[in-house]
């Protein structure tokens, strides 16, 4: 049941990576949160699975701060290419 716990920390960073980082208007809102979240869940559980007890803080440390880099890392690129996706069809479509 601690998983909750990782996963509602993953949702809440997740957020505020979507309004700290630039150019959110080129993605949606619930990208951030729900890959901050899947990617928690699915190294907390792989934790468990290696026999991390819940009360080892490389448990939160890992299920905390390597989805937060992952999802920034995302979030950057994905901004990147969208912005760079649209400039070019702008000027494909002759409205520049």
């Amino acid at each position: 049941m601690l998983i909750v716990l990782a996963l509602v920390a993953a949702v809440a960073i997740g957020m505020a990576l979507h309004f700290a980082l630039p150019l959110r208007s080129t993605r949606g809102v619930a990208l951030g949160p729900l890959l901050d979240a899947a990617i928690a869940a699915v190294i907390y559980t792989s934790l468990t699975w290696l026999g991390l007890a819940e009360s080892n803080p490389w448990l939160w440390v890992a299920s905390i701060a390597i989805p937060a880099v992952v999802t920034g890392v995302v979030l950057a690129v994905v901004s990147r290419a969208r912005a760079a996706h649209d400039e070019r069809e702008r000027i494909r479509l002759k409205l520049v």
